[in-house]
């Protein structure tokens, strides 16, 4: 089945979602990761779209924690 262990989810390595949870990291750092671990993997063209997704995702993260005081 192509949603669970797809061949860009690192076959035969460490997945995002396993160091996310073992982490227990929160959705925007988590997000941030994923994309990062996968950028061109799915897609080589799309690889700058998974970078500024990542991007996105920890921008949106600082100003949570900048907002947090």
């Amino acid at each position: 089945m192509t949603v669970d262990h797809p061949t860009h989810y690192h076959p035969n390595t460490i997945e995002a979602i396993d160091v996310i949870e073992a982490w227990k990291l929160n959705f925007n750092r988590g997000n941030t990761l994923k994309y990062l671990s996968r950028a061109g993997l799915k897609d080589p063209h799309k690889e700058l779209e998974d970078l500024k997704k990542a991007q996105w995702y920890l921008e949106r993260e600082i100003e949570r924690v900048k907002a947090r005081g």
